[in-house]
């Protein structure tokens, strides 16, 4: 932006077009638009054919109420999915967050290389999903997969082969594990945020008060973490309930339902059943599902001082 001399001779920056706040605006409706387009558009375009019988082959489409909504809630198939997800959310929150931090903290200290770890460690964050899960898959194979014979190994073989994806008390701790290690970068990320927007000066009083490396953290890092702790908990849920991609090409939501989720339940009624309108119900009913969670959570969560 060039400058010019006023009348006094004192240097004037030319005037702007646009205030702060309309550049700020305008900065942000790029995105605004593609929420808008890809996520707020479809949700509400699948509320009205959830009241209709549409397929997604050509048929004469008749309003049907409620009737989808009926359905669904009614199928035993839907609640065990729906449980299925809850429980997989319950395991993979704490662990997915508190590898995440882990891995914050260990970067946020002045190490060789450490521009280095960051990059590698936040790698799995960036991978296609589907091929985290075709190494996993070759992970877990059973009965000469590399973490059988890990286990075999170390237990000097007195530990069988176990059926990572094949048995329903271990499916889901093994999509637990695989889901964790492949989406911690995005919240290891914004730990790291948090962290270094910690003043060092309440560091430094910590010290002085004799504060050790624990004391530190339990009542500096960890209140400064606060909000953080909320952001990344409430995205982390949300994105846990939408699971799906593992599901599908691993176990397809077995052995015996034991990994079906409600995602891969929509996609059975809806691709595969051809049920569209039903599918818009099970979308629908997610939505406010998780909606209803977020509320929730940030209630709960929210600062009380």
């Amino acid at each position: 932006m060039s400058l010019h001399q006023g009348p006094t001779g004192a240097l004037q920056r030319p005037k702007r077009w646009l205030k702060p706040r309309q550049q700020e605006f305008l900065m942000f409706l790029p995105a605004c638009v593609v929420v808008a387009l890809f996520l707020l558009l479809p949700f509400l375009m699948s509320f009205p054919i959830s009241l209709t019988n549409e397929r997604l082959i050509p048929r004469p489409v008749k309003f049907v109420g409620l009737k989808n909504y009926i359905e669904v809630l009614t199928d035993p198939v839907f609640w065990q999915a729906l449980w299925n997800v809850t429980r997989f959310t319950a395991m993979v929150v704490p662990v997915q967050c508190g590898f995440a931090l882990a891995m914050a903290l260990m970067i946020n200290q002045k190490l060789p290389f450490r521009n280095f770890f960051r990059g590698a460690l936040f790698l799995p964050a960036i991978t296609s999903m589907t091929v985290v899960c075709v190494i996993w898959g070759t992970l877990f194979q059973f009965p000469t997969g590399p973490l059988n014979q890990i286990i075999g190994f170390v237990t000097f073989g007195m530990a069988g082969p176990v059926d990572w994806l094949g048995t329903e008390s271990s499916s889901m701790p093994a999509i637990v594990l695989l889901s964790a290690w492949q989406a911690y970068g995005f919240q290891m990320v914004v730990y790291l945020a948090g962290l270094q927007s910690i003043p060092n000066d309440l560091y430094e009083a910590a010290r002085l008060d004799g504060a050790k490396t624990w004391g530190r953290f339990r009542y500096v890092t960890w209140p400064g973490l606060r909000q953080t702790n909320i952001f990344v908990i409430i995205i982390t849920t949300i994105q846990a309930f939408k699971l799906f991609t593992q599901i599908n090409i691993l176990t397809q939501g077995g052995p015996r339902d034991s990994t079906n989720t409600v995602v891969q339940y929509m996609y059975n009624v809806g691709f595969v059943g051809q049920k569209l309108g039903l599918a818009s119900a099970v979308a629908v009913i997610l939505f406010l599902i998780v909606l209803a969670i977020s509320l929730l959570q940030r209630y709960f969560l929210r600062d009380r001082t």
